[in-house]
């Protein structure tokens, strides 16, 4: 049986239509597929139109995860992403094509590799108060990257679901925000008054005109296209990099140690466990279970002048203050120059 057909039957029947799949988890496995299917050329001395599904075995798949990590220089946690594709394919030849099924069981018993658990890289509230000022409100993109910052912490999300929020995903009058989550799952949280306020400001006045088809989308970059997974990281990576030393941004990554941030502080504040998990939209327990493992011993005056920040209301801003002065001042001279 040829490979080609049951690929192309993959991706535009069984995840779209059978699984219903995410778009996010499309992308990613095709990722995966694209590196598969040359390799399995190569490895056969074949081109990739030849490739049958009798081709697909235990050799050939290990072969290919550590060509990965040697050659590709990836990480455990990617060999395992790129073997899940595999796996995932797998359960769609055993459930369409049960003659296959030895196959199909060949790649299913490939186990993923273990590897040593990374530190969770959360900030502490006082470096979360120093990246919060550290973000120049004079600069044309600074109100957005402001809001950002502060809806990154409250509400826990990833970069790929504050990529995809649209503006009817926010309800200022019930301060509420609908995210889409893995496997196309929406979360309703609520979201802390200086947030809400930040974002209203944010769509109200200093959102860019966004171009077709992203009229929709809450975030829009300077060129009018929906802002990215990329430039969100570019984004945390700017602030963190003027506020925290070398050293500590070799232990945690930009964007995700806000989500880790708001998990250990709802744990602090005593929120039980589900809730934590209810908020960061965690598939099972057992992604939220390893925050328990913390020391999460903290300064309570620290915590105090961070919860009072977050649920300030603009005047009480600083950086605020300082935006709306520096604008009525420009507003002055615009009109004197017009004189």
């Amino acid at each position: 049986m040829k490979l080609s057909p049951l690929i192309h039957q993959f991706f535009n029947q069984y995840l779209p239509h059978i699984k219903g799949v995410s778009h996010q988890t499309v992308k990613s496995y095709r990722d995966a597929f694209r590196l598969f299917l040359p390799f399995a050329a190569s490895f056969y001395t074949i081109k990739v139109k030849s490739l049958r599904v009798e081709h697909i075995s235990s050799g050939l798949i290990i072969a290919f995860l550590e060509n990965l990590q040697n050659q590709r220089k990836n990480l455990v946690k990617t060999r395992n992403q790129r073997l899940a594709a595999l796996k995932s394919f797998a359960k769609m030849i055993r459930f369409m094509y049960p003659e296959q099924q030895d196959v199909a069981n060949t790649i299913r018993n490939i186990p993923q590799k273990r590897a040593q658990k990374a530190l969770i890289g959360f900030l502490y509230q006082d470096e979360m108060l120093q990246i919060f000022q550290a973000v120049d409100l004079r600069r044309r993109e600074g109100f957005r990257n402001y809001a950002l910052l502060h809806l990154l912490y409250d509400s826990g999300a990833r970069a790929s679901e504050i990529t995809m929020l649209n503006l009817e995903y926010f309800d200022p009058k019930k301060k509420t925000l609908a995210i889409l989550g893995k496997g196309n799952r929406f979360r309703l949280i609520k979201l802390e008054p200086k947030t809400c306020q930040l974002l209203q400001l944010y769509i109200r006045k200093y959102r860019n005109s966004p171009r077709p088809p992203y009229q929709d989308r809450l975030f829009i970059n300077q060129r009018g296209n929906e802002l990215t997974r990329h430039g969100i990281y570019r984004i945390c990576r700017k602030y963190l990099e003027k506020v925290l030393p070398p050293k500590r941004l070799n232990n945690i990554s930009p964007v995700h140690s806000f989500r880790h941030s708001r998990a250990v502080d709802m744990l602090y504040k005593g929120h039980p466990i589900t809730d934590i998990k209810n908020h960061l939209g965690h598939d099972n327990i057992q992604s939220t279970t390893v925050y328990l493992h913390l020391d999460l011993d903290r300064r309570r005056h620290i915590q105090r002048r961070f919860i009072r920040h977050m649920k300030s209301i603009l005047t009480d801003d600083s950086k605020i203050e300082q935006l709306l002065q520096w604008e009525n001042e420009g507003d002055l001279m615009a009109w004197l120059d017009s004189l």
